[in-house]
């Protein structure tokens, strides 16, 4: 889906976003907890959904976006609160990662310089920065930490 008016916005594009982003987190989340919760409660447990900056704030054209990274966010805070202590649940929240999906809308320089100008840091993430960000929140150090976001946007949501 392209980012759209809100007003110009089609059906079809709002039902595929839903069932991508929130759908399709709250079935896999699901699916995680059943299995998790079938044996014994030893073991430190994690979930970590993937989110977005976007998921904190909003933007021109990214409304249906923005409203389903907002839901994973509360979906991950009220199944943090719920499965306490035997799982952690927890979002991971990017902003622009540089991918081959993303690099194509870096070449409107419009685009490239909205988003640059709402990164203090000043460069994109790298999929390794996400990766990292996984897993530390599924690792020992993050034992205590449930139910929030760890942002990792170059200082996006700092602004």
């Amino acid at each position: 889906m392209q980012a759209s008016r809100l007003a110009d916005v089609k059906a079809s594009d709002l039902d595929f976003v839903i069932g991508l982003n929130i759908r399709a987190t709250f079935l896999a989340t699901r699916a995680a907890v059943r299995k998790m919760l079938e044996g014994d409660a030893a073991g430190d447990r994690a979930i970590i959904n993937i989110s977005s900056q976007m998921g904190h704030v909003g933007a021109p054209d990214r409304s249906v976006y923005c409203m389903t990274k907002h839901a994973m966010e509360g979906l991950t805070k009220a199944a943090a609160v719920e499965l306490a202590p035997r799982i952690r649940v927890n979002t991971v929240a990017p902003a622009f990662v540089d991918t081959p999906m993303t690099q194509p809308f870096f070449e409107n320089e419009q685009f490239k310089r909205w988003v640059f100008d709402r990164i203090p840091m000043g460069r994109l993430l790298s999929s390794d920065h996400v990766a990292a960000a996984v897993l530390y929140l599924a690792s020992p150090a993050a034992a205590m930490i449930t139910g929030t976001s760890l942002r990792i946007d170059g200082g996006w949501t700092a602004q």
